[in-house]
């Protein structure tokens, strides 16, 4: 059986000359997923409605979104310039993961090739992130009834403070980042177990803490479903990253994270998460991963 790989074309939104966000890091994945012989699972999703995301959203900021009508200071706050085609990708990234969580259900393991928008919170976007895509899908799978019982394991070098904040009152869903502490947001949010790290950690200590955390983590809660933010900002060339994890080191963190999940009888929905430089191909094929992980998971069986 082929690895389900969530992917559209609305992922890439035309952004204005040197800015700073890699936007062409989706396609670029894609086209190195194509290349490694990943494509036979490729599966386009739906964009997110307006109900869906008002679940995790403000009703009133997903219309100003839709609209194109978001205020100046939020729209310096998220760092992108909210156009119709920024709105169009965010929706479609959030739908995608919604597809990918459903996947993951059906068939164990799932990924999408965008997501992990982890700053938005439930009165707006921040950080280069529109919309709560893990949390729009996982209130799309508590409402729906297919899981009762959710862990997010955010691996973002960057605190996923709207994630906490928006399940901050919410025990159906357990809420774990581990990030680097002296980096962005300044003003953390408080997520079910916070572990911030000093910088410059490497490979050694960071894997060691992680088989410490997880299990206990999985024993504990008994999640069905749990959302896996693979962000590739903790490498050590990344622009916006404060830790030093070494290629091999990301590749060896996500399968433990893919293959211990599944071990404890969890689904598994993989979401990229961020990635910051200037070299897109590099990013992508760091974001790539993942999906390689999942895949050897897949083929094991």
């Amino acid at each position: 059986m082929a690895l389900p790989i969530v992917h559209h074309p609305d992922y890439d939104a035309p952004l204005p000359e040197g800015h700073r966000f890699p936007m062409g890091k989706f396609k670029a994945l894609k086209a190195v997923l194509e290349r490694e012989g990943l494509e036979a699972g490729f599966i386009e999703p739906s964009h997110a409605t307006f109900a869906q995301l008002s679940r995790a959203h403000d009703p009133a900021y997903v219309e100003a979104v839709f609209s194109q009508t978001v205020a100046p200071a939020m729209a310096r706050r998220i760092g992108l310039p909210v156009t119709e085609a920024v709105a169009r990708r965010a929706a479609a990234a959030t739908g995608g993961t919604i597809r990918t969580a459903e996947l993951a259900l059906e068939r164990g393991l799932a990924c999408n090739t965008a997501g992990g928008s982890h700053h938005a919170s439930r009165d707006g976007g921040a950080g280069f992130c529109v919309f709560n895509d893990v949390a729009t899908a996982a209130y799309a799978v508590l409402d729906r009834g297919l899981a009762s019982r959710i862990l997010v394991v955010d691996l973002d070098v960057h605190q996923g403070d709207g994630t906490a904040s928006i399940f901050a009152e919410e025990p159906a869903v357990f809420t774990f980042s581990m990030h680097a502490e002296k980096n962005y947001p300044s003003r953390k949010a408080v997520s079910d177990l916070d572990l911030g790290l000093p910088c410059g950690m490497g490979d050694e200590a960071y894997l060691a803490l992680l088989r410490d955390t997880l299990p206990r983590l999985l024993d504990q809660h008994q999640p069905e479903l749990v959302f896996y933010i693979a962000g590739v900002d903790p490498h050590e060339s990344d622009a916006l990253g404060r830790l030093k994890l070494s290629r091999e080191g990301l590749f060896t963190r996500d399968l433990y994270v893919l293959e211990t999940a599944r071990a404890h009888g969890a689904a598994v929905a993989g979401v990229l998460g961020g990635g910051y430089g200037q070299d897109v191909p590099a990013i992508a094929d760091l974001h790539a991963q993942l999906h390689r992980a999942a895949a050897r998971v897949v083929a094991r069986g």
